[in-house]
């Protein structure tokens, strides 16, 4: 790889404005970029002298249309090391297989938002495990959104889905924190299908995708002429969704500016336009997301105290997947049992060593990472099961010696313990509770199964919940 102040990028791109936005982003980072128009162009340039000296290549999938995959497989085939990142406004599963398996690195689905494009040139250039850049794609995977889609048996995570599934029943606000991929959206679909406004429209605001000068009019409206560039009436989000739900997420990234109105809507439940001179009077239920504890801003001054209060009265907190590495195995084969539904695609299994591999990576992209890593190996899997082989990176970030036993700092979490940090067996009690969470989590809260599969009673199964004070609301 080549220096960091001196790393090349190409673009194949015949789109002026996005090949300007592209060229300013990466810059940010210490790119240089340069433009290829065409397929002909971009072949040609890898023979030249900064050709032979580029880091990536960016392709835009519109460049050569149908024969985006034949462009990869020939760029690959002069420049075999060279990530190449695929740049297109199709979702198809189908397509992202073609072009990973014709050399792509990664898949990058438009518009795709500036700190997504950053992290994947990232991760193609060093030894950063993919993070989310196929998020668009494995978030389809799960085409359910309900609680039963939750899997793990993790304490922290078992509470969390417990204060989740009891606060949907309400109307007040919720706060879900947590870190980005650890499932925040997912739970917040799955809230709405279980609140009294489940036959009512959710409508969910990423803060973080919109520029900051333009949030609130996103979320407020504006009436024409408010503002230069206001050419029409807009109705915000807060309006449309009168009698329904609405989620914001990464809230942690509202200007302040912004918080105080929201906080005005909120105690007044009203609406007032940019420009407008009345308010209007609206019914909705704000489900607010963020990815770090808004008690946290609080503190630094950056969040309003009087909106944390007003959008806190339930807050749900989801552990990372760091702190819950027993959910990676059910978490996995669900995944992959999915991910064998797709076109181009068919169910694998997966061996006892790439879960450990797995368990023994600390996943900073969380679940979503996990979903995109799986993704990735099941593409270029020939055999019938997933093994340490096929997740070359965590290979590398981790050594070899993780494919054949978990780490000795992360055992503790991958199963059941049987043994305390003393070396002392622990107590029978303590072991049969984990067994049985272990259990719920596998079989998705599926009862009937838990108890067939642990070779009980469902009668049996539920005084040992009432005697070990196992809770399974969720």
């Amino acid at each position: 790889m080549a220096d960091t102040d001196t790393r090349l990028l190409m673009l194949i791109d015949d789109e002026p404005a996005q090949s300007r936005l592209i060229t300013a982003l990466a810059s940010r980072e210490g790119w240089r970029t340069i433009v290829a128009r065409d397929a002909e162009t971009a072949i040609a340039q890898l023979g030249t002298r900064q050709g032979m000296a580029l880091s990536a290549i960016i392709l835009d999938q519109w460049v050569p249309g149908d024969d985006a995959c034949e462009l990869i497989a020939e760029l690959k085939s002069r420049r075999p090391a060279l990530p190449i990142l695929m740049l297109t406004s199709s979702t198809s599963p189908l397509l992202a297989v073609e072009a990973m398996r014709a050399g792509a690195t990664d898949y990058l689905v438009k518009p795709v938002a500036p700190d997504r494009l950053m992290q994947a040139l990232r991760a193609a250039t060093t030894r950063e495990a993919p993070r989310d850049e196929l998020a668009p794609l494995t978030e389809k995977l799960i085409a359910n959104a309900d609680f039963e889609s939750m899997i793990g048996a993790a304490p922290k995570f078992r509470k969390a889905l417990a204060v989740a599934a009891k606060a949907a029943r309400g109307h007040a606000p919720v706060l879900i924190e947590g870190e980005s991929g650890t499932g925040k959206e997912m739970l917040i679909r799955a809230m709405h299908a279980a609140s009294p406004r489940a036959k009512m429209p959710l409508r969910i605001v990423n803060i973080g995708g919109f520029p900051a000068n333009s949030i609130e009019s996103v979320l407020f409206g504006h009436e024409k002429g408010a503002f230069a560039g206001a050419f029409d009436r807009q109705i915000g989000a807060l309006q449309h969704c009168d009698g329904a739900t609405l989620a914001i997420d990464e809230i942690d990234r509202l200007p302040v500016s912004v918080q105080e109105r929201l906080l005005e809507s909120l105690r007044k439940n009203g609406v007032r336009p940019i420009g407008a001179r009345h308010s209007f009077r609206v019914d909705v239920r704000v489900l607010a997301a963020s990815n770090m504890p808004l008690r946290e801003l609080v503190d630094a001054g950056l969040f309003l105290p009087e909106l944390h209060e007003a959008l806190a009265p339930v807050t749900v907190e989801l552990p990372p997947l760091r702190e819950r590495t027993g959910d990676i195995s059910p978490l996995s084969r669900f995944f992959l049992a999915r991910i064998g539904e797709q076109p181009g695609l068919r169910e694998l299994g997966i061996t006892d060593g790439a879960l450990s591999l797995l368990a023994a990576y600390d996943w900073p992209g969380n679940v979503r990472q996990l979903q995109a890593v799986l993704f990735r190996a099941a593409v270029f899997c020939d055999g019938d099961a997933l093994t340490s082989e096929d997740f070359p990176q965590l290979l590398d970030i981790l050594g070899t010696d993780q494919s054949t036993g978990l780490s000795t700092s992360r055992h503790e979490d991958a199963g059941v313990m049987l043994y305390t940090a003393d070396g002392n067996l622990r107590p029978l009690e303590e072991i049969e509770a984990d067994v049985i969470r272990l259990a719920i989590g596998l079989y998705r809260g599926r009862m009937t199964e838990v108890a067939r599969r642990l070779g009980i009673g469902r009668s049996t199964l539920y005084r040992k919940l009432s005697e070990l004070g196992i809770d399974n609301a969720a």
